[in-house]
């Protein structure tokens, strides 16, 4: 059984960007990674540009100019400004060749074909210059890049269509289990809703992971077998969720030992999610997580999400951890650490009651996990603890 630290450490080392690219339409990658550095074809801006409503001037020692004219957004127009000479101009104009400074129009009074400034400009004031953002031909966007709206927007406004970026990986999610039935489904006694794949499929596809596919296998070895070695073969990243403890209808460990998967870890020492594997074989990535609902989707955020985002070409991503303040009291039972559910807000921290593994109700509304270390064993009001903060 290895540590939390060493878990997240043999992930890191084992899980890389994926080899399949894609060129996408900027304005249709949201979320990607950039596979490759995006090299600006323009300037941008592409001209000296105004920032500001006002009077683009050719300076000279006065406070007076006199107004030959004006240039809009849009204009080609470039006229040629002797010193003392001055044209109306707009935010987002070109700015004429001749002209030093743009002084905006509340510090300007005007008489006739006159201006009066009751602020000296001092030269470039109110001018962005040619290629402020970038210069043509250097790097727009580094290889890594995330694409957010910003990116996206920063992208199309220097002319570029498409992007490479690298593909987002497919999943498949297998659940385990004789006494799991789909909702809908009237329960015999013994029998429960199973909640594992609508779980984790929402949770992937909140993050933009649309690839993905879900299986439900009976406690059978043969039937493991074969639906196993379909989805690794057909995908980037497997989770299996419950049969993979060592009880006489848990079949998912020794399927995989026999298949080929190769183990980098099994079991970590935490709670919940003790009994967690984490392999792989070939180019496809297998996590077993526990059956237990919310061990389950502790164990997706504290590393399978880690584990999609490097596969994505995201290799600096952590969720936000921070440390916050706790509103609660807790004493922990065991030496195991440990993942909280909680709720953040007004900068504190608050522990969540009902923190079984196989609790949904609390995780529900939950905001945050709060890491419990081994060598902690009591949280007071006001106690400085670890937070990690959940993307939804």
């Amino acid at each position: 059984m290895i540590s939390v630290y060493e878990a997240l450490r043999i992930i890191e080392e084992n899980v890389f960007p994926t080899v399949h690219l894609e060129t996408r339409n900027s304005v249709d990658a949201l979320g990607f990674i950039v596979s490759e550095a995006v090299v600006s074809p323009i300037n941008m801006p592409p001209f000296r540009q105004s920032a500001m409503d006002g009077f683009a001037l050719h300076l000279h020692d006065l406070d007076t100019y006199r107004v030959v004219g004006e240039v809009k957004a849009g204009e080609a127009h470039n006229p040629i400004l002797k010193k003392g000479e001055a044209v109306r101009i707009f935010t987002g104009a070109a700015v004429p060749d001749s002209a030093d400074a743009v002084v905006m129009q509340e510090k300007v009074s005007a008489k006739g074909d006159s201006i009066l400034l009751s602020h000296v400009p001092f030269s470039g004031e109110n001018i962005r210059p040619l290629g402020e953002q970038v210069n043509k031909g250097a790097v727009a966007l580094k290889k890594g890049t995330r694409l957010t709206p910003a990116a996206i927007g920063f992208l199309t406004s220097i002319g570029v269509e498409e992007v490479k970026v690298f593909q987002k990986p497919s999943v498949a999610i297998l659940t385990t289990g004789n006494e799991l039935i789909t909702a809908g489904q009237p329960l015999s006694h013994g029998q429960i809703y199973e909640s594992n794949t609508s779980m984790l499929s929402s949770a992937i596809r909140s993050l933009g992971y649309n690839r993905v596919s879900t299986y439900k296998v009976e406690d059978d070895a043969q039937m493991t077998y074969d639906i196993l070695q379909t989805v690794i073969n057909e995908n980037d990243i497997v989770l299996i969720t419950g049969g993979i403890s060592v009880g006489d209808y848990d079949f998912v460990g020794r399927t995989l030992k026999a298949l080929g998967v190769e183990q980098l870890f099994y079991k970590v020492n935490q709670k919940p999610g003790k009994p967690f594997f984490f392999g792989r074989m070939t180019d496809t990535i297998v996590f077993a997580l526990p059956g237990n609902p919310a061990a389950a989707l502790s164990c997706f955020y504290i590393y399978v999400y880690t584990a999609l985002q490097r596969l994505s070409g995201d290799l600096n991503f952590q969720l936000k951890r921070t440390k916050e303040k706790s509103a609660s009291f807790f004493v922990k039972k065991g030496g195991r650490p440990q993942f909280l559910k909680a709720v953040y807000a007004n900068e504190k921290i608050a522990l969540l009651e009902g923190q079984s593994s196989a609790m949904l109700q609390t995780f529900a509304i939950a905001n945050a996990l709060v890491f419990v270390p081994d060598d902690v064993v009591e949280i007071a009001p006001d106690d400085i603890v670890d937070v990690i903060h959940l993307p939804n």
